[in-house]
């Protein structure tokens, strides 16, 4: 087992760097967010929840703290020939909409063909969390992970399908509770041959 030598940037697939308020700064927010809701931020029960608050935004956004790069950083290329698809399917997710802060939640499936090297299969699953864990729409955060996989990869052809629920959809506006959101992003032979794409999906849906 190796890793391998070539380490392409993923720049490109990071957040720009800001300046980060102060957890303070942070506080103040949520207690200004909870007065204009209509609620006293001073009473027994809200009194510590920009606290509480502060606090779990930083599990819930650790994304922007962590590097895609360093996540695929290890390639196995000790696998004896094998280079059929590797597929890893039904990888539970949260994240939020960047438009309302609302959560969107599901499974993405991930495949690709390699090419000299596989991942673990665990860095799949945290690769996808690096994305969740940010501000997202479905469509960016689907296209964020395959980018990922043929920059460090250098696959022959990978394959992403994320399925969600939208509690911007679901809650609120058009209040369609149960409604999926299905996006897809092909490279390599799953975005030139459909017959690949046919077998990408019927892997996917076959739950036996």
């Amino acid at each position: 087992m190796k890793k391998s030598a070539a380490k392409p940037k993923l720049a490109a697939l990071t957040a720009p760097a800001i300046r980060r308020p102060s957890r303070a700064e942070a506080e103040a927010a949520v207690a200004t967010l909870l007065a204009w809701a209509g609620d006293n931020p001073a009473r027994e029960g809200l009194r510590d929840t920009p606290a509480r608050v502060a606090r779990a935004y930083e599990e819930i956004f650790a994304g922007y703290q962590q590097d895609p790069a360093s996540i695929l950083d290890t390639v196995f290329e000790d696998v004896s020939g094998y280079g059929e698809m590797v597929l890893v399917r039904d990888i539970p997710f949260f994240s939020h909409c960047e438009h309302h802060m609302a959560p969107f939640f599901g499974k993405a499936h991930i495949a690709y063909y390699p090419d000299g090297g596989v991942f673990g299969l665990s860095k799949l699953g945290r690769l996808v969390d690096v994305y969740a864990r940010r501000l997202q729409t479905q469509e960016t955060m689907t296209a964020q992970i395959l980018a990922a996989l043929d920059a460090r990869l250098h696959s022959r052809g990978a394959a992403v399908l994320i399925e969600a629920e939208h509690m911007c959809m679901s809650m609120r506006g058009v209040r369609k509770p149960g409604a999926l959101t299905v996006t897809l992003q092909f490279s390599g032979p799953f975005k030139s041959d459909p017959a690949e794409q046919a077998r990408f999906l019927s892997l996917v849906r076959d739950r036996r």
